[in-house]
């Protein structure tokens, strides 16, 4: 008797495992998925994996279930036999009924309701068992997960594509919930909103090409160049060969202004990034430097542009 018991309750655990587990994996913030993540996590960089492998979640949760399932059936069944004298069909058709409700109640409800409550927690508690099960599962697993590319590719809709336009709206729902409670202020939201909505923009989107670039050449007046600065409210100007043609650094109009020369002499060099480049790692380039202005260059190193800070942090602080 003793090992049905052992069975049922192991039965019963694996079942709640499972089931409980399934509930956390989509009530978990996939925020604090990425950030445990980025930390060095590695439990966490598993289940972020599951997360952009859905289709293999979904197949080990089943497989998960299903011998859960059948391992609690054949306890019970086993139950009623060793209580019986004699092997009796009734009793063996009774007891799953008598067991119903606990297998129900310890292996379903209770715990899709603690991971419900708790999901990242529980989740990030029971990940490594978890791993531990796709692995395991692997083998018969693989088969789901290729019969669910199979139907992926003949309806043509990638869960993936799903996953991330949930994710989106997970985050936006995380923002709110941050203003409503008083974590957030509203412009520190706005801040957030405009930071995700710019950071896959190029920066070959937002510089200034070359031909419409305003410079001043080496050795022109301060004078002349404090006055054009001044009617165009420029902060920095790019500065150039005498000729004209060579692209050699900047200067700041603050800086004109504490200088003694009378002639531009002197020049901030321009550092150099690449077109391909996101806009906030562009602008965290500039940020560490302390730059106001950079040059912006192909694969060849060949300058397309310029791309000033301002072009860079105005959007983060547009009004929607």
């Amino acid at each position: 008797m003793s090992v049905g018991i052992g069975l049922f309750f192991v039965g019963v655990l694996l079942s709640a495992f499972f089931s409980g587990s399934e509930t956390g994996f989509y009530r978990a913030t996939r925020v604090r998925l990425v950030l445990d993540g980025l930390a060095g996590d590695p439990v966490a960089r598993g289940l972020l994996w599951l997360t952009n492998n859905p289709a293999l979640f979904v197949a080990t949760t089943l497989v998960g279930n299903n011998f859960a399932n059948y391992l609690t059936s054949f306890a019970i069944v086993l139950l009623a036999q060793q209580i019986t004298a004699t092997p009796s069909a009734v009793a063996e058709i009774i007891a799953p009924v008598v067991f119903s409700p606990i297998v129900f109640v310890y292996g379903e409800l209770l715990p899709k309701n603690l991971f419900y409550y708790s999901p990242n927690l529980l989740l990030r508690r029971c990940g490594p068992v978890f791993l531990f099960f796709v692995a395991v599962f692997a083998p018969i697993s693989a088969i789901l997960w290729g019969l669910g590319r199979i139907l992926q590719a003949l309806l043509g809709e990638a869960p993936l594509r799903v996953r991330l336009a949930l994710a989106r709206k997970e985050l936006q729902q995380v923002l709110e919930e941050g203003q409503d409670i008083g974590i957030l202020h509203p412009a520190q939201r706005q801040l957030a909103q405009n930071l995700f909505a710019v950071a896959s923009h190029k920066v070959q989107d937002v510089c200034t090409p070359l031909g419409r670039m305003a410079s001043i050449r080496l050795g022109a007046s301060k004078s002349e160049v404090l006055r054009v600065a001044k009617r165009h409210a420029a902060s920095v100007s790019p500065v150039v060969d005498a000729m004209g043609h060579e692209l050699l650094g900047y200067v700041r109009t603050i800086d004109l202004y504490l200088d003694s020369n009378e002639r531009i002499e002197t020049y901030r060099p321009l550092p150099s990034i690449l077109a391909s480049e996101s806009h906030i790692a562009a602008l965290i380039q500039m940020q560490s430097g302390k730059e106001e202005l950079a040059r912006v260059v192909d694969a060849e190193g060949v300058t397309v542009g310029l791309l000033y800070a301002s072009e860079l942090t105005e959007p983060l602080f547009r009004d929607p």
